[in-house]
């Protein structure tokens, strides 16, 4: 397992610039939630409403001309037979999980290197997921493999009951291309698991009714052999119900030389760690900052992404840099691990992650919003060099999988013009050759991509790219999207959005993505720059781009809608409360909205470190001026919102767009509400559903900016 983590004072709120905005919004007086009954996630109230919300907006947007031929599109690129395979690197085989209409809950199938480079790869199919969800009478959801090293022929399989996180864990066997008859099985649960061998595991999980978080996360880890049941299961460690993030996580690490190593992960917070090592007898504390993450284990080297600077003796490793221990080391003295540091980006750059083939470490650094991949390696002495792998500028690349036991790697190049590409490299020599490159989904000919900066409330420069056609005129009447995120230190780099472009480019809009502050674009501090009470940068940027594009006569505030999910979601409803005068469309995902009672709301604890605690009087304060729930003021004209989410999402939950509609109602205000009934935290459980999805959301934005779209009845 590959740890990937990211990505969740007293400050005054910035009075918005334009003469139109509203004023700076303070803490409302009223608190009163009359809504409340709409948190009951399957209650038969809830769900009626639900039901009734779902009719009235497909009777609208479904009903729209544009609407199916807009599905059918969506439907096709998400079907087609010729997307990209992405693959896994296991047991000297290529692993994919595929979906199509034809598989519609989807297989796992795996082929040969030899055969993977051909057009037309053989396939042998591993697991039918739709013969076993109907076999076992179960709605089942793949959520991915983790397969025992060195051997790769133990997988353990997670399958989620209609995409929740909660999973089931099953013991599968790729040679037989079975589950293991009485092999480990862990029933439902949100639970964290990792191999420490051919026959142990480290589970993470409640093991007794109420063994969990706040945040519904587990924080005690037990070894668990083969033959054992769950009740025989051995203490590891032990962490605390008041633990913040996401649950104590067990994982293993390994490299080409056959270095393994387990940890256990421990969250203070939604940043902060205790980083623990499983030695032979017990368990025992790293000194590594808090603010830090092991990425991949590298030729005995346990490599780390660092949050915050790390100090120890005289050795100083800056915030942000790759930095590194001897793993062998540290089992003798975990108190002193003598830490190296690897690579330091500059001020306009970001490291994205690591993973190590036998031969070399395979880096991404993003340069401007830019990426590439430096190729890394290490002498007898200890002393790190990189150079660059030759790959497309202006572009955005990320290791893919990566061979353990050869130099051998699979690289992505993709761009906003650039269909995605699979590259076959070779860390040895720094190089790549295509071999994979998807058919173009819409015609880019027509378009171009422009980086422009904005200036926000405080004079920070925000980056952000502008996907249109090339014959735009700037006279502000250019239907426009806004997309952005601004959390957990989340980067949006370049990226071959089918959707966007055939959907809405080709039909003459325009496509923007914003780098604001909140993500990682610029590693660590652009993130820290809005944690907590600082947030409100957050969303200046957002507004400063906004007005960029209107200032530059892309758009303006009739043409110009907004689009984002989760934590982008309560971004979106920030926006629409602040700058109602700046919108004619938001698009609002899965989001959170009442900021007053997310931490009582599905995982919400768990992002405390985000956004603060209602238990903090200046942290309470400032979540109450922000909270799109309580802002929405009578008498008031905001933009009629397309707010949708899952009933099955059980990580920010549908709660949040539930009463943030109902209210709406209750002003006598226009609104869309759509709740998909199952998908987990996303658009949908299979290609169909999140067509569906796509479609209502394109037509929302075809009705909202081009015109055509008729009135919204409250």
């Amino acid at each position: 397992m590959r740890l990937t983590l990211r990505s969740l004072a007293r400050v005054a709120l910035v009075t918005v610039a334009s003469a139109s905005a509203l004023p700076a919004q303070t803490a409302p007086r009223d608190t009163t939630d009359k809504f409340r009954w709409l948190e009951a996630m399957l209650g038969d109230s809830a769900m009626a409403w639900v039901r009734a919300e779902n009719a009235k907006t497909s009777a609208i947007l479904e009903k729209d001309p544009r609407y199916e031929g807009t599905y059918q599109a969506a439907l096709a690129m998400a079907q087609a037979k010729d997307r990209l395979p992405y693959v896994s690197m296991i047991g000297g085989r290529l692993y994919n999980f595929w979906q199509d209409a034809t598989h519609v809950r989807g297989i796992w199938r795996s082929t040969t290197m030899a055969s993977y480079r051909t057009a037309t790869p053989m396939w042998t199919t591993v697991l039918d997921l739709d013969a076993l969800a109907a076999s076992e009478k179960a709605n089942w959801v793949w959520q991915g493999a983790d397969c025992d090293s060195p051997g790769e022929q133990r997988c353990l399989v997670n399958l989620s009951d209609g995409g929740e996180d909660a999973s089931t864990v099953r013991e599968f066997d790729l040679v037989t291309k079975t589950f293991v008859r009485d092999g480990f099985q862990l029933s439902k649960g949100k639970q964290r698991v990792a191999w420490a061998g051919r026959d142990t595991l480290l589970v993470a999980r409640e093991w007794q009714p109420g063994d969990l978080t706040t945040s519904g996360y587990a924080f005690i880890v037990k070894r668990v052999l083969r033959g054992q049941s769950l009740a025989q299961a051995t203490e590891l460690f032990r962490g605390s119900a008041n633990d913040g993030g996401y649950g104590v996580t067990p994982y293993t690490l390994m490299d080409g030389q056959g270095h393994r190593a387990s940890f256990i992960l421990r969250p203070l917070s939604t940043f902060e760690f205790e980083h623990y090592l499983v030695r032979t007898n017990d368990v025992a504390r790293l000194a590594m900052p808090a603010k830090a993450r092991p990425v991949e284990l590298f030729q005995g080297q346990v490599i780390v992404l660092l949050a915050e600077p790390w100090n120890e003796g005289t050795v100083t490793i800056p915030s942000g840099a790759l930095a590194a221990f001897d793993v062998a080391k540290a089992q003798q003295t975990p108190t002193a691990l003598a830490p190296v540091s690897v690579y330091a980006p500059g001020p306009r750059e970001s490291v994205s992650g690591a993973a190590g083939t036998r031969a070399a470490l395979l880096v991404g650094v993003d340069r401007n919003v830019q990426g590439t991949v430096q190729v890394f390696t290490r002498t007898a002495s200890g002393v790190w060099a990189h150079r660059p792998m030759a790959l497309p500028a202006n572009v955005s690349t990320g290791v893919i999988a990566v061979d353990r036991s050869s130099a051998q790697a699979f690289v992505s190049v993709t761009g906003y013009l650039t269909p995605s590409s699979i590259l076959l490299a070779d860390a040895a020599t720094a190089t790549a050759r295509p071999i994979k490159s998807l058919a173009p989904r819409f015609d880019a000919s027509k378009a171009v991509v422009e980086q422009f900066e904005a200036t926000s409330n405080d004079g920070t420069k925000v980056p952000y790219y502008v996907v249109h056609p090339k014959a735009m005129p700037l006279d502000g009447a250019n239907p426009t999207i806004l997309y952005a995120y601004g959390g957990f230190e989340v980067s949006l780099t370049p990226s071959y959005n089918a959707n966007s472009g055939k959907l809405w480019v080709e039909r003459g809009g325009a496509f923007v993505v914003a780098n604001i502050r909140g993500g990682g674009e610029f590693g660590p501090a652009w993130h820290d720059a809005g944690l907590k009470t600082k947030r409100q940068v957050i969303y200046d940027d957002f507004a400063a781009v906004a007005r960029d594009l209107i200032a530059r006569k892309i758009t303006s505030p009739r043409r110009l809608g907004i689009m984002g999910g989760s934590n982008g979601g309560l971004l979106m409803g920030v926006e629409m409360t602040q700058h109602p005068e700046l919108f004619n469309a938001v698009d609002i995902q899965v989001p959170l909205l009442d900021m007053l009672r997310f931490e009582q709301i599905q995982a919400g604890s768990s992002w405390v470190g985000e956004y603060g605690s209602v238990s903090k009087p200046d942290e309470r304060a400032f979540l109450a001026s922000i909270s799109p729930f309580h802002n929405l003021r009578p008498g008031v004209t905001y933009p009629t919102p397309l707010i949708w989410t899952t009933t099955k999402d059980d990580r920010v939950g549908p709660q949040h767009a539930r009463k943030f509609a109902a209210k709406m109602a209750d002003l006598g205000m226009p609104y869309l509400f759509y709740e998909v009934i199952e998908g987990g935290h996303g658009s949908g459980a299979n290609a169909e559903q999140q067509a569906h999805t796509t479609a209502l959301e394109y037509t929302y934005f075809m009705r909202q900016l081009m015109g055509g779209g008729g009135k919204v009845v409250p």
